[in-house]
């Protein structure tokens, strides 16, 4: 991992927010926390992230599928002059069952479309400048932006339709940002399965998130459930110098789950 970035990470009070954030620290990285809700769990996040080693930690509230907190977000990194990786993490759905059309209103659609696809967008837009920045301090090398999409956005399976509908924009407004961007700003998408999380628990209820979770392990070719830090590690990886030829990717990461769809 390169050492010292800096990074924005919305939707870090807890889940692969936390855990993105909680590895970048350990390289010393400078780093924007971002919650909507729980500044309770920011601060958690921010006092780990000392803790492993961050050069510098601000907590900024912000939803991100509001365009003006996008840019107070963005506007916390501005006193670096410039940012390397942005991750896109803030999440929202509604645990609907596919046949239950009526389920979903159009309200839920925006929702979620606004805070899953909108929000990302809004983030790029807003951090663009910080992040070309970083493509000429560094000599070239491209900043890196990092989408939490999801497999649902590829295999039409999860919490909602409008949950795989916002994760599959998400995943084609990649391509088209890392088409825009490039050379100075790569953007690539990290596509998870089941991650054992408290979000989802909070979402399906604990009864339904174990039979998930026992599923998951049952079936995958890995035998594995995958946990926040498991994924962290890949995120990592995609704003890290080592990963400085890749953009344009939506990196499936499931246990091999797909293998038997």
């Amino acid at each position: 991992m390169s050492k010292g970035l800096h990074a924005i990470v919305t939707g870090s009070a807890s889940g692969l927010g936390a855990a993105t954030a909680g590895l970048l620290a350990k390289d010393g990285a400078r780093l924007v926390i971002n919650y909507s809700k729980s500044r309770t769990g920011a601060e958690a996040t921010a006092e780990a992230c000392h803790k492993a080693g961050a050069a510098e930690v601000v907590v900024v509230q912000g939803d991100v599928s509001r365009d003006e907190d996008c840019k107070k977000i963005v506007a916390a990194a501005a006193a670096w002059g410039k940012l390397d990786s942005l991750i896109n993490n803030a999440g929202t759905t509604k645990h609907v069952p596919y046949g239950n059309l009526d389920g979903l209103s159009a309200e839920d659609f925006q929702r979620i479309y606004a805070v899953n696809t909108i929000g990302p967008y809004q983030m790029i837009r807003a951090a663009r400048s910080l992040l070309e920045a970083s493509a000429k301090a560094s000599g070239g090398l491209a900043a890196s932006v990092v989408n939490i999409s999801s497999v649902a956005g590829i295999s039409g399976d999860g919490s909602s339709i409008a949950y795989v509908a916002s994760k599959g924009a998400l995943n084609a407004m990649t391509l088209s940002l890392a088409k825009a961007l490039a050379p100075t700003i790569r953007v690539n998408t990290v596509c998870p399965g089941y991650i054992d999380t408290p979000w989802f628990t909070k979402g399906a209820g604990e009864a339904r998130a174990r039979q998930v979770r026992d599923a998951v392990f049952e079936n995958v070719p890995l035998k594995i459930v995958s946990t926040a830090e498991d994924i962290a590690q890949l995120v990592c990886f995609l704003v890290s110098s080592s990963s400085g030829n890749i953009t344009g990717e939506c990196v499936r990461t499931d246990a091999g789950m797909h293998l038997i769809w």
